[in-house]
């Protein structure tokens, strides 16, 4: 009878160190998944480039960045005279004017047809500062609009690397969940046998609900964050959505770049510093144009007109004759000289002169919140390196703490509250240890993209 229960124990303290290689195996490599399988995992650059490419915001910013350069054409195109046509038919009842410059009564008839072109000489530089500052405001949208792709960009990253994370704590909660249902079997068994009590089966049992219920919270979270990233792809479906793990097999702590070297490095291709400086070419310039309603307004004019004059009941000229001897090309200039428009020329400058201060300071404030961003990723990822170094160190410990606990256990020389203590603590520094990890790759990913001129 001992020996029947020494090889049953045997074979449960075999199954307990099964469960024990896959909980290694899941930590180490991140491959414990659910073994129903997804359809076309997606990469991190396929949830980038699909966004880019089907967002919302990012489709508003490119139709934004269409309207600038309609809006730039129409500058470039005020430089050019204006050309239009008329004509007009008109009748007239009672008395009509005569070739002989007499009243006779009847009705007449009278056809006009002109030509005119309008062309303005000097307008003050106004249409040429116009012409500037739609090239600027058409820059300042195209800056925008890679700004719009970068903060999609960096959305994507961090929800991608989110449901990474995810995924290895579900894993995790797996591994203890199926270390508690081993270690349930294995007591149920020896109570059969009397070698356990009841309230210790009792306690396990509520040990294993409790792993359960940590599963559902992990899964949750798995769920909740695949939705996030769906949504910013503006997928319909979560549920047919999944990710390609990373590759983190060479991951290494790599030596970090100051905050300020980095900040260097970024300011001088990070599309959001670049919209606020052009905005600021643009404030300047409607300072030029505001001072533009001051000077004089010079502009040209010119045309042709002719007409048919019919009286009825009388003979007349032909149709084509009477225009042709009506031609009447004409050509004249007129000067406009501004001498008092009730101070609304004055402040429209003082205006221009305060938005381009107000922008000067936007554009100090985007640079410090620029400088901000980067502090606070560099700092995060020092954080998260050495948070790394000590939860790997700390998992070391709790692991072989673990075994022994283990080995102490079946040996009955602990209770399995302290088992279980044991066992708790080593997956509980196994998640931040994955915690760290990942918060450092993704802190590391953005300094690198802050780094790095738009695609």
């Amino acid at each position: 009878m001992r020996k029947g229960q020494s090889n049953h124990q045997r074979e449960i303290a075999m199954t307990i160190a099964v469960f024990f290689i896959i909980l290694m195996f899941c930590l180490i490599s991140g491959q414990c998944q659910d073994t129903v399988p997804q359809q076309q995992p997606w990469s991190m650059d396929e949830c980038i480039q699909y966004a880019l490419e089907h967002n919302i915001t990012v489709k508003q910013s490119e139709i934004n960045t269409q309207e600038r350069t309609v809006e730039y054409s129409t500058a470039k195109n005020s430089i050019w005279p204006s050309l239009s046509a008329n004509g007009s038919q008109s009748f007239s009842f009672g008395r009509g004017l005569s070739e002989y410059n007499t009243y006779v009564r009847t009705n007449t008839a009278n056809t006009t047809f002109g030509l005119g072109a309008n062309l303005n000489l000097f307008t003050g530089l106004q249409t040429k500062n116009n012409i500037t500052m739609g090239k600027l405001q058409l820059a300042a949208a195209t800056a925008d609009y890679e700004k719009a792709k970068d903060d999609i960009r960096i959305a994507v990253m961090q929800s991608y690397v989110q449901i990474l994370y995810n995924m290895e704590i579900e894993a995790v909660a797996k591994a203890q969940v199926s270390i508690d249902s081993a270690q349930v079997i294995r007591l149920e068994a020896l109570a059969e046998v009397g070698k356990a009590n009841l309230t210790e089966v009792a306690n396990q049992h509520s040990t294993l609900a409790q792993s359960q219920l940590t599963l559902t919270q992990a899964h949750n979270q798995l769920v909740l964050s695949i939705l996030d990233l769906t949504q910013l792809l503006e997928l319909a479906h979560p549920e047919q959505f999944s990710i390609k793990p990373m590759d983190v097999s060479a991951f290494a702590l790599n030596t970090l770049p100051s905050a300020d070297q980095i900040y260097n490095e970024a300011i001088g291709v990070r599309p959001g510093i670049k919209a606020e400086e052009i905005r600021v070419e643009y404030a300047k310039a409607n300072i030029s144009f505001a001072k533009g309603a001051y000077s004089p307004i010079l502009s040209m004019n010119g045309g042709v007109t002719t007409n048919y004059y019919a009286l009825f009941g009388f003979e007349n000229a032909k149709f084509g004759e009477q225009l042709k001897n009506n031609l009447n090309p004409y050509l004249g200039f007129s000067l406009y000289i501004p001498i008092f428009d009730k101070l609304v020329s004055q402040n429209n400058v003082k205006t221009a002169k305060l938005r381009y201060s107000n922008q000067q300071l936007k554009l100090e404030n985007t640079k410090k919140a620029l400088y901000k961003e980067i502090q606070q990723a560099y700092y995060s990822a020092v954080a998260a390196k050495d948070k790394y170094k000590s939860s790997d160190a700390a998992t070391e410990s709790a692991q072989k703490a673990f075994e022994l606990s283990q080995a102490s256990y079946e040996g009955g020389k602990i209770t399995l509250t302290e088992y279980n203590e044991s066992k708790n603590n080593y997956l509980k520094a196994s998640s931040e240890l994955l915690k760290a990890k990942y918060e450092y790759l993704y802190q590391t990913k953005i300094l690198d993209f802050y780094r790095s001129a738009s695609n």
